[in-house]
């Protein structure tokens, strides 16, 4: 599989006993090691009041990246831009680039309250299509990838939790710019074409001929994996986020695609949540943690520090829990390195990856560099 080329997702997770530095401190030597190993990518996720996760900031957090490598891309997994404008955003990463030129990524997502997956209910917003074009037969597709019902994100809408970021990050009485409109001007920007309404120009400087790839992300067949397609931009699904419209969010993309000046056809790359270890027993024990740090996040509480396996095993789990964070825990892909790598070949297949993104959480910073070292050699070897 060496030919599919494997990135690293970080959340900048804040192990249960750390700190945000700590965190921190373990995600530079994490980017330094996949630059070591191989990975063609390095992105910085975007979360906001999770106590677990302190990666607030993709464009500070890979400056500080940048630094501290010398070849592997950087960027964003995603910058949300329901909370920024498009200049604010163009001229960060034009700063970064201006130092690291020909490293960044710009990873655009939405936000502003809407669920993973595109409509205001649940499941993916309408893209033509009522199927994905791989069929799912009995919650896996034909090579056998687990492709469970989508999970409904229409409870969160609701939160108090949620309501409060959303007042947080935004300033009083202000309004989102459409999310396909904020992608047109972050294009124009970049490009040095932008104009206003009444013809004025604008120039991000720096920013304005930054050389960066422009990604979009999205988890389901809606608005960010159409507007992907139709303005010929790369597009990164989550597999890891909403498992169950993986496939429909890279068919919404392929079938809105435009050949442009960035590609002339689609490329896309999707996410997996991953633990590798030297056997099986012991993949599953460093996992351990996760199904009860997914349930933090979707019960609105936000992401707690990730928990040791003991402290994991000692929460008192309902039914309603299990069912909350089963799509999420039954598609980890937890092993040996041969059975993560069939795992994740599958995905591959499933969903005509032209790369992968691997996202792995464990208590001891220790266990996780080594999950990607064991993945790197055995991807290679296969």
């Amino acid at each position: 599989m060496s030919d599919i080329p494997l990135g690293v997702l970080d959340l900048v997770p804040v192990p249960s006993g750390s700190t945000a530095a700590g965190a921190l401190r373990n995600s530079l030597d994490l980017a330094r090691r996949a630059e070591q190993l191989g990975y063609a990518r390095y992105w910085f996720a975007e979360h906001h009041l999770n106590p677990g996760v302190a990666g607030s900031s993709p464009a500070v957090v890979l400056a500080l990246a940048a630094s501290a490598t010398s070849t592997i891309r950087l960027g964003s997994g995603a910058v949300l831009l329901g909370h920024r404008t498009a200049l604010a955003t163009v001229e960060e990463f034009g700063l970064i680039d201006a130092l690291h030129p020909g490293r960044i990524d710009l990873g655009l997502g939405r936000s502003g309250g809407r669920p993973p997956g595109g409509s205001p209910a649940s499941g993916p917003a309408p893209s033509g299509r009522t199927a994905p074009r791989t069929p799912v037969v009995d919650g896996r597709a034909p090579n056998g990838l687990l492709v469970p019902p989508p999970f409904s994100f229409a409870h969160l809408l609701g939160s108090p939790r949620v309501a409060l970021l959303q007042r947080l990050l935004h300033l009083p009485g202000a309004h989102s710019q459409p999310y396909g409109e904020q992608i047109d001007d972050v294009l124009a920007l970049l490009a040095g074409t932008y104009r206003s309404e009444d013809g004025l120009e604008a120039h991000a400087v720096p920013g304005e001929g930054a050389d960066v790839e422009v990604w979009i992300l999205g988890s389901g067949a809606g608005e960010s994996a159409e507007t992907a397609g139709r303005g010929g931009l790369r597009f990164a699904a989550n597999y890891h986020v909403s498992p169950g419209t993986v496939l429909q969010a890279v068919d919404a993309y392929r079938d809105a695609f435009r050949s442009s000046d960035v590609l002339e056809k689609p490329y896309v790359s999707v996410s997996a949540d991953v633990v590798v270890a030297e056997d099986d027993a012991t993949a599953r024990e460093l996992a351990t943690g996760y199904g009860l740090w997914v349930r933090s996040i979707r019960t609105a509480e936000g992401a707690i520090p990730f928990p040791t396996p003991e402290e994991a095993r000692a929460h008192g789990w309902s039914e309603e829990d299990r069912e909350l964070v089963r799509d999420r825990v039954e598609t980890q892909f937890v092993g040996s390195p041969g059975r993560v790598v069939e795992q994740l070949a599958r995905l591959q297949e499933a969903t005509g990856a032209d790369e992968l993104l691997i996202t792995t959480i464990t208590h001891d910073h220790a266990d996780r560099v080594r999950s990607y070292e064991l993945l790197a050699e055995e991807w290679r070897a296969a």
